[in-house]
């Protein structure tokens, strides 16, 4: 009796040694199922993780495309399938689009290029990843009337702009290369459109202007641009948030693809593109052909940021400095060498 009993205890220790070890093995294996998705899991359920439950952009009247896009509807109807929220914001200047970056406000802004370099400069954690328009949107403005002849005739004169700008880093650099800096005139810190009202008005003397308003200003107002060159212009870029960009990568691409398509849309629609921006604008249809038509390049140098842009920054990088526009120990260049990533504008290119 003794040994049965024995026998049985001895068959019972093996059955549960047993057990606990097809439990270890089968929580051994657990984690690695669990990682690895189901073979007929549906592909929403691996990409979940990289959308974002909303994306927040802005259009503005100096951002053709982006008002193409908001008008087609074509982010909405991308995302829409993924549940992703499109939401708007409206940008008045490169000033008021990095504010909105800076405050985490919006994932996606638009400014000229000098405007996202100096916000980089300044701490603001953005980068560039998609070039919108080479344009001609900024010259030096005076009343037709005005007898300056040169920019050297602005010496002590009241000049509007809008700081933080394209037409802001188009004047510093147009009084540069007539031996001036900004301490030789007054400048008087205005959005865009209220500076076009104070040249109207006789408030200043002159002004570093923006299109639409430029345009219009010539068309309407008979103000002459006293002062013009394309290649003081740094482009139209497009900036995201670093950590959207890191976290939504495939997201960011998807957006760009949009992009893409908006401006391979106005090259074969510029009839139509100028009816949108002269509604968008409220401004006269000669008005927004001229910003188009004139203007504004979409066939060259765009889309991937690259060489022509980094170019371009390079020679506003000293002028940060010289003008003190930035804290005595930041570095442009650093910011600049962080700024540009083309990486996310490349698959949309080669569509």
């Amino acid at each position: 009796m003794k040994q049965h009993y024995a026998l049985n205890r001895r068959s019972s220790q093996a059955r549960w040694l047993l057990a606990i070890a097809g439990l270890a093995a089968a929580l051994a294996i657990l984690p690695a199922c669990s990682a690895a998705p189901a073979a007929n899991a549906p592909a929403s359920a691996n990409t979940a993780s990289d959308q974002p439950a909303e994306i927040r952009l802005d259009y503005a009247t100096y951002n053709l495309s982006s008002l193409v896009l908001k008008k087609q509807g074509w982010l909405e109807e991308e995302f829409g399938k993924d549940g992703v929220k499109i939401t708007w914001l409206f940008s008045a200047g490169s000033n008021k689009a990095n504010e909105y970056i800076s405050s985490n406000s919006a994932d996606l802004a638009s400014t000229a290029g000098a405007a996202a370099l100096l916000a980089r400069t300044n701490g603001v954690p953005l980068k560039t990843v998609y070039v919108f328009s080479k344009p001609e949107w900024t010259a030096l403005v005076v009343p037709g009337d005005s007898p300056a002849a040169s920019i050297a005739d602005l010496r002590g004169k009241k000049i509007a702009v809008t700081r933080g700008t394209d037409p802001f880093f188009f004047l510093l650099r147009s009084l540069k290369e007539a031996g001036l800096s900004q301490s030789d005139v007054e400048i008087v810190n205005l959005q865009h459109g209220d500076g076009r009202v104070a040249l109207q008005k006789g408030d200043v003397d002159a002004w570093s202007g923006l299109d639409p308003h430029m345009a219009a200003a010539e068309l309407q107002d008979g103000a002459r641009l006293l002062y013009r060159n394309i290649d003081f212009n740094t482009f139209g870029v497009l900036n995201a948030r670093e950590e959207f960009a890191q976290r939504y990568p495939g997201a960011l691409k998807r957006v760009l693809a949009q992009y893409e398509r908006a401006r391979r849309w106005i090259l074969e629609n510029r009839e139509e593109a100028a009816k949108l921006l002269a509604e968008e604008g409220k401004i006269d249809l000669a008005i927004a052909r001229r910003q188009i038509t004139e203007r504004t390049v979409l066939d060259k140098d765009v889309g991937v940021p690259g060489p022509a842009l980094r170019a371009a920054l390079e020679a506003v990088v000293p002028i940060l400095t010289s003008e003190k526009l930035v804290a005595t120990d930041a570095d442009p260049a650093r910011a600049l060498a962080a700024l540009i990533d083309s990486s996310y504008a490349q698959p949309a290119a080669q569509r």
